[in-house]
């Protein structure tokens, strides 16, 4: 452990060697680039070299690359501290995993126990919406007379519920406040939607969190699932619901052999259901108070960069006290750029980028970062005029493409024949099939004892019979046992091929993502697996033409400031850091939200390493805003940068002459107008 610091060590050795008589829970407060992987990894490896047994540890991730990351760190300290030479085999970390996918395999195991059946399949969110919406349409909600919900927010209101145990009221009022007129009926939609999942045998994202809740929830079963558990390890734990904090605590009441890590400060994703008060109680919700270690030592940014973001973090209302610090020192301090608009913005930002390219900063190695992906359009504009290549993270998520779905649908389809959705979307696939025919073969399908003989057994219109005897083939083989995984892969791709060529104009663009999957099938043990897991943590994009990195030998990256949490670059531009961006007009209605605000900036902030800048122009061109036509509004700096604060930063006028309102200015009773508009048309 040279290379670890004092505080990182004390986290390392809690609970072993001297310090083994100690049995309370740990939390680990982990400031912004202060060495959290590392200082976990060598935990992990340090309760093995204690006697730990890897098969009863859980580790639980965000995501899947982020276990894989730390398996592999762990297995590299393990190798230096046993002295094994390279290529040798280190223990293995068989539970370590996202939240959800651990879920999902504790599930099929006890499945029998909780009254699932082993074969359940898992619905990815858009077959979860086209559930709740057939659902919504088959209870008469979708011939309401006046405006219900669509799927998309039912099914997010159906979430919120799950996620933050709060009740649907509460849900309704303060973040639906538009349907709180439908509680009554909401209510009868989610008893429904679920009463079709039971039927179907399948399980939303949701359900693996609420099924392992409710498991641990019987003080048998908790008992049972925790003491298969000698250490259980929680990563970015600011970033966990209830529901994954009160698996947690089910599982270990005492606290003995729990570890958390997190910041509080960078917990900014409420939005999904995550609460920071969650990081913040964890200390007192043990009969023995949590141990409580702070890495305040931050390996990635400068001094003034860090001065800057401490100043602004120091504000939050509540928090794990801790100011980071460096031996980093730099001359250089943060900036705070004064614009007259959002033209001359994306000007500077444009200039300074290639000012920073030519000094030796690659493009890959500077970031643009944004509060709402909307603010970057003018960005986007003054880069393509000057012909500098981008990167903007967001866009067709991998699973979120129709051919993806359509082959994945065949292996849902084929894994659980009452899976209706799977297979409603794949027959329709087959020329001269609508419907009314997909439906009365699911119907045929769901009355029968044996699924597979009543699609056999089953007379297709005349204009689809050329292609269903080959469906009927396939389906017959993918049901077959002795079938060998991923050669029912192949076998649904090679009947798909030509489905593709038949649906798609750019078939030959699509086909490159049938390709990946078939790649991606051979790393898994079983479809089962494979489906599992590509639901759970699907890769990022698809291989279209939006596909820029790769055409370029250099990119800048625009990313919204939640996209990019987690990530660091040498130089970090901060767009329209000014009240109403950041904070959001839309989060100022709670002290909450405010605080959640101010956290955002803080992560911002904390990306750079050793340029960072804060744009704050001072006008903004909205168009078409009531009788006033075009106009220009006016704002003022952030709020979260006060006078006293603003010593911490460099002022820089761009162009010299420009003046722009002091922080905390009043809005201009123009913008209030549109201010009391985007919230009119949220509610």
């Amino acid at each position: 452990m040279d290379d670890l610091n004092q505080a990182q060590r004390e986290a390392v050795q809690h609970g072993t060697g001297e310090s083994a008589a100690d049995t309370r829970a740990l939390l680990v407060i982990a400031g912004a680039g202060s060495g959290k992987t590392s200082t976990l990894a060598h935990r992990v490896a340090n309760l093995i070299r204690h006697g730990a047994d890897p098969q009863r540890m859980l580790l639980l991730t965000f995501s899947r690359r982020a276990a894989q990351e730390m398996e592999r760190r762990v297995g590299g300290v393990l190798q230096q501290a046993l002295g094994l030479p390279a290529g040798q085999s280190v223990p293995q970390l068989p539970w370590s995993g996202t939240f959800h996918s651990i879920g999902a395999r504790l599930l099929r195991e006890y499945a029998g126990r909780i009254g699932l059946h082993e074969d359940f399949t898992i619905h990815d969110r858009g077959d979860a919406e086209d559930l709740i919406g057939l659902v919504r349409h088959e209870i008469g909600l979708s011939a309401a007379k006046s405006r219900f919900p669509l799927k998309g927010t039912c099914l997010g209101i159906y979430s919120r519920v799950l996620n933050t145990r709060d009740p649907l009221d509460k849900v309704l009022q303060e973040i639906y406040p538009w349907c709180t007129q439908w509680e009554a009926e909401l209510k009868k939609l989610f008893g429904a939607y679920v009463e079709a999942k039971q039927q179907q045998n399948v399980l939303d994202y949701d359900d693996l969190l609420l099924f392992w809740a409710e498991m641990v929830a019987e003080p048998a079963l908790a008992q049972e699932l925790g003491a298969r558990f000698d250490q259980v390890l929680v990563d970015e734990y600011q970033d966990t619901n209830r529901l994954q904090a009160e698996i947690v605590l089910a599982m270990k009441p005492s606290g003995q052999g729990v570890t958390v890590v997190g910041d509080d400060a960078q917990s900014i994703y409420s939005f999904r259901g995550a609460t920071v008060r969650n990081i913040l109680d964890f200390p007192h919700q043990f009969t023995q108070p949590a141990r409580i270690v702070t890495l305040e030592r931050n390996y990635r940014s400068t001094m003034p960069i860090l001065e800057a973001s401490n100043a602004v973090i120091a504000q939050a209302s509540e928090r794990h006290a801790k100011t980071l610090w460096t031996d980093k020192a730099s001359s250089q301090r943060a900036q705070l750029v004064l614009v007259p608009d959002e033209a001359q913005q994306a000007r500077w930002v444009a200039e300074q980028v290639l000012r920073q390219r030519e000094a030796g900063t690659r493009l890959t190695a500077q970031a643009v970062l944004f509060r709402a992906s909307n603010h970057s359009a003018a960005l986007e504009l003054e880069l393509a005029r000057r012909n500098i290549p981008f990167v903007k993270f967001g866009g067709l998520k991998f699973l979120e493409a129709a051919h993806v779905k359509d082959l994945l649908a065949v292996l849902r389809f084929a894994q659980n024949p009452r899976g209706r959705m799977a297979g409603f979307r794949v027959t329709q696939l087959i020329a001269g099939i609508g419907p009314a025919t997909a439906t009365r073969l699911l119907d045929a399908m769901g009355e029968a004892a044996q699924p597979l003989a009543a699609l056999q057994a089953f007379e297709p219109p005349a204009q689809a019979l050329p292609e269903w005897a080959a469906f009927a083939t396939l389906y017959a083989q993918l049901r077959d046992a002795h079938v060998a995984w991923p050669a029912d892969m192949e076998l649904a791709r090679d009947w798909y091929l030509p489905q593709l060529e038949r649906l798609h104009d750019d078939a030959h663009v699509r086909k490159l993502d049938i390709e990946q999957l078939v790649r991606l099938a051979a790393g898994y043990g079983s479809r089962e697996r494979f489906l599992t897991e590509l639901t759970l943590d699907p890769p990022q994009a698809t291989s279209d033409q939006a596909g820029v990195p790769h055409l370029d030998e250099d990119y800048l990256i625009l990313s919204t400031i939640h996209s990019a949490k987690g990530q660091e670059w040498k130089a970090v531009h901060v767009l329209n850091v000014v009240d109403g961006c950041i904070p959001s007009d839309m989060a100022t209605g709670t002290q909450a939200e405010l605080e959640e605000e101010r956290r955002l900036l803080y992560v911002a902030m904390t990306r750079a390493k050793e340029h960072l800048h804060l744009l704050v122009p001072h006008r903004f061109y909205v168009t078409q805003q009531g009788s006033g036509g075009d106009r220009h509004v006016y704002a003022g700096r952030t709020r979260f940068i006060s006078e006293a604060m603003a010593a911490q930063f460099e002022p820089v006028t761009w162009p010299a002459a420009a003046a722009v309102a002091p922080a905390g200015a009043a809005p201009s009773a123009p913008l209030m107008q549109v201010r009391d508009r985007a919230r009119a048309a949220w509610k």
